[in-house]
């Protein structure tokens, strides 16, 4: 009956901390005897939407979670827009001393019938499982993105470590590479950008051979969506892979007071009539493409609610968010929002779960960010891709062409939001008019999508593989107390 109590590491993003405190909540729900202290990194640069979400988590107090925030550096290590990986790498195992002070004090008063049983980090924070060797403590890594991806970077590392490979030529060449843990053989197109560079791949080479010295890998993910490449792992020498999800913070579902006038317009459409255009916190267009979708909307007839992000100035990219418009008419061509009244709502940030929710909406323009994928799939609305950074390009991918759940809009498409001044492709109003036609009246995409969602939420109650993963995962976990 001894109580475990582990220690979770995100990176301080909001995406990263939200879907981490989802894992914490089902482990917790699933084992009265564990508990988990959730140390929090401040961002390197303040993050509204970051400092809102931890405030809220200090307010609404979650039995057996508890909240510490990580003390740092009084001039701690700047980002490197030209290495934005390793340099966010190194910022976060900067805090590694304070997280060995905070272990070392959870350790010192730790009881016979309370012990602190392991690490919990993500793919940024892998640097901290030199800490919790020195405290003889075994690792876990949350991934929060997919397993088909995660096996691109294994395949990668592989390619690089054992077998010498040029991987900056190798991403900057034409044609496809098969990819095991993936169906389809990959374009080169559609790898991630930073991939073609020695900072992302420094940064893969780093994290990945860290996170083969792990005890297990949690993914977001679930067996019956990707069967292939959870499969394909259990043939390799990687750390075992414990398939958790869908983790989803759903609580937006309910919380439509901060926008009546949007519901109740959503109330009076048909089902399943109207697109949502949401591309995420760090989704932003230059103005020629914001005219673009504004023309292919228009053009397609559909209704519509479109969240448009004002982009953050130019030499101020990498450390500001795109925010909203304080006049959406700045951001969009003359009389858009006039000849449009009566067929859509263009709003600034995006309630997205309450709408993907909404019986009205009936399909989706997305980055194709793997949270957002994993919400499209839970409430059965279809996706038209357009991936704008990291590794959405690679979802969308694996979504269309490998799974066959949602619809190609533009699976190349991509902003260097690290430097959105150069060379861009635009996505063409004919083009964004025929995405939105077809996520609209693909049945065979929707019917599969609506299928899957009823998976994905079969999958984490008793009797899913999820649920039996997290299971496992928890066995292993109190085989630890008797271990130590």
């Amino acid at each position: 009956n001894t109580a475990a109590n582990l220690v979770f590491i995100p990176t301080p993003a909001v995406g990263h901390i939200m879907s981490t405190v989802e894992l914490a909540k089902v482990i917790i729900n699933r084992d009265q005897n564990v508990s988990i202290a959730v140390l929090i990194i401040n961002p390197p640069h303040s993050i509204l939407a970051l400092t809102t979400y931890i405030e809220s988590l200090s307010k609404n107090a979650i039995e057996r979670i508890r909240f510490i925030q990580v003390p740092q550096d009084k001039t701690p290590p700047k980002l490197d827009s030209k290495a934005p990986f390793m340099s966010f790498y190194e910022y976060i195992n900067s805090h590694c001393k304070y997280i060995r002070n905070i272990v070392a004090d959870m350790m010192n008063y730790q009881s016979g019938s309370c012990k602190v049983v392991g690490f919990v980090v993500d793919i940024l924070g892998t640097g901290m499982i030199d800490v919790a060797n020195e405290f003889n403590l075994p690792t876990y890594v949350y991934f929060t993105s997919n397993a088909a991806f995660l096996g691109f970077k294994v395949h990668f590392e592989t390619l690089f470590v054992d077998q010498k490979q040029d991987l900056i030529e190798l991403s900057n060449s034409e044609g496809e590479i098969d990819i095991p843990s993936f169906v389809n053989p990959v374009p080169m197109k559609v790898f991630p950008e930073l991939y073609q560079k020695h900072d992302g791949l420094d940064f893969l080479v780093c994290a990945i051979g860290r996170m083969r010295k792990a005890k297990g890998i949690l993914i977001n993910t679930f067996l019956e969506l990707e069967t292939h490449a959870i499969n394909w792992f259990s043939g390799t020498n990687f750390p075992p892979v414990y398939p958790v999800g869908p983790l989803l913070n759903l609580e937006g579902v309910a919380g439509k007071a901060h926008d009546r006038d949007l519901f109740r317009w959503l109330d009076s459409q048909p089902p399943s009539s109207v697109v949502l255009l949401c591309f995420g916190s760090m989704g932003f267009f230059d103005e020629a493409q914001v005219n673009e979708i504004a023309r292919g909307l228009e053009q397609s007839g559909q209704r519509f609610v479109w969240s448009l992000r004002r982009p953050p100035p130019v030499d101020q990219s990498f450390e500001v968010l795109p925010d909203d418009y304080d006049d959406l008419e700045e951001g969009l061509p003359e009389g858009f929002l006039q000849r449009t009244s009566g067929i859509g709502k263009v709003i600034g940030w995006a309630p997205q779960v309450a709408l993907l929710a909404h019986e009205a909406v009936g399909g989706f323009v997305s980055h194709c960010g793997w949270n957002s994928m994993l919400e499209s799939l839970w409430f059965g609305v279809p996706t038209a891709t357009l991936p704008i950074y990291c590794e959405q390009q690679m979802n969308a991918f694996e979504m269309v062409v490998d799974l066959g759940l949602a619809v190609d809009l533009k699976l190349d498409y991509k902003i260097n939001v690290f430097n959105p001044e150069g060379d861009m492709v635009i996505v063409t109003a004919d083009e964004i008019e025929s995405g939105i036609r077809r996520v609209m009246t693909d049945n065979e995409v929707r019917e599969k999508v609506k299928e899957m969602g009823k998976t994905s939420r079969a999958t984490l109650a008793k009797g899913g593989s999820s649920y039996a993963s997290v299971g496992y995962l928890l066995q292993e976990i109190m085989s630890n107390i008797i271990c130590s």
